[in-house]
């Protein structure tokens, strides 16, 4: 049996199990060779309506089911005085039964518009990158940890400047929803500085500033309501910095991120290789105050039909239930095997293989972003008309 087919089933079981119960105690109060009285039990068929679907109709279904079964059949029939007190156990359990189920119906309707606001906010803060930047094909996708939740800890983003197109992947302490408001102070800064700084080490700077401030802030707001700042002054962030130039140079900062992996598909076997600079990475932002001089780091030129994949480490952590780390770089390698790769396809084909090789809820939020050099061919510039007529 399928899995929809499962779900359609126990629906419609509990849909039917009031009228069961009635069933069965009528049943046994009929061919009860002793004589026990169970019609009692028929009080209870309002409130396992109630507790199997919330309906109001079922419990009312379920009340008068109970009540046309008080009628006296053959068998064992009750004294009067039995089923007129069953009766008002019965109306009882209707009454208080219709009014728990009312009281469901309205829990239920808030809960759904919080999730809505809540998934409204999310998606406003963690936008959906643009599929095409420059002569770059771009995709990203999120995993969270936190059950209900669509984003946590990890952050991204890339907008086209006039200084080229400049990417952040960052993964703030923690995960989940506590981690918002730093995702927000990070992602808020880096929106602004991205267009206003010429050069990429001012950008990671202003970053640090905003994490700063925000952590200050946190932190006073707690001593003053005289709460307890569950950071405990050690939040931080790991943040991955990129700006890629008009003729694909790409230059990083990178503050305690993971690498890059570069992509070069082929229909004979894609290859996955880790796009990482010379030299050690900074610490992550919040730990220690960042140096005087920060020369960005140079990857090697982005070339045609390649692709850089942007990652947090969540992906190389999640482990299967025998404690095997997910191997991201042969995922990625299986997703490159394409000659037309296509970075939707390849953060899907990921996060499947990332859910398949878990089995079960993850332990740290996953965010990827995909970043596809996939030229294209520029429309030619029509010639002008020659100008008719007698000239001026």
């Amino acid at each position: 049996m399928s899995r929809t087919g499962a779900v359609c089933w126990r629906r419609g079981l509990v849909f039917v199990l009031p009228g069961l119960w009635v069933l069965a105690v009528v049943l046994w109060e009929l061919l009860s060779p002793l004589g026990t009285q169970f019609i009692e039990l028929l009080a209870a068929a309002p409130a396992i309506a109630c507790a199997g679907t919330g309906r109001r109709q079922c419990v009312l279904l379920g009340g008068g089911c109970a009540l046309v079964a008080l009628l006296p059949v053959g068998g064992h029939d009750a004294p009067a005085a039995t089923r007129l007190g069953t009766c008002g156990a019965i109306l009882a359990v209707v009454a208080a039964s219709y009014l728990t189920s009312g009281r469901r119906h309205r829990l239920l309707g808030e809960l759904e518009w919080f999730k809505e606001i809540a998934a409204t906010t999310q998606r406003a803060l963690l936008r959906p990158v643009p599929p095409r930047l420059a002569q770059l094909a771009l995709a990203g996708g999120h995993l969270s940890a936190t059950r209900g939740a669509l984003l946590g800890g990890d952050l991204y983003e890339a907008l086209a400047t006039p200084h080229g197109v400049r990417v952040v992947i960052g993964d703030v302490r923690g995960h989940g929803l506590p981690a918002l408001a730093t995702v927000a102070a990070l992602l808020g800064s880096f929106r602004d500085a991205a267009h206003d700084e010429a050069e990429l080490p001012d950008v990671l700077r202003r970053l640090e500033r905003s994490l700063r401030r925000h952590l200050a802030a946190a932190d006073h707001g707690d001593h003053v309501s005289g709460g307890e700042n569950p950071a405990g002054g050690e939040e931080f962030a790991t943040v991955l910095l990129l700006e890629i130039r008009p003729r694909h140079e790409v230059l990083a900062l990178n503050c305690g991120h993971p690498w890059p992996h570069r992509l070069t598909p082929s229909v004979t076997g894609g290859r996955c290789a880790l796009a990482e600079a010379p030299g050690e990475p900074l610490p992550p932002l919040g730990m220690f105050p960042l140096p005087a001089r920060l020369p960005p780091q140079r990857l090697s030129p982005l070339r045609p039909g390649e692709a850089l994949v942007l990652h947090t480490d969540g992906a190389e952590d999640a482990r299967d239930p025998g404690g095997r780390f997910f191997p991201l770089a042969r995922a990625l390698t299986e997703a490159a095997r394409d000659e037309r790769l296509v970075p939707g396809a390849v953060v899907e084909r990921v996060q499947a293989a990332l859910l398949r090789h878990t089995g079960g809820p993850l332990t740290d939020d996953v965010a990827l972003l995909v970043l596809h050099h996939q030229p294209v061919a520029l429309p030619m510039t029509p010639t002008p008309l020659a100008r008719s007529g007698p000239r001026p």
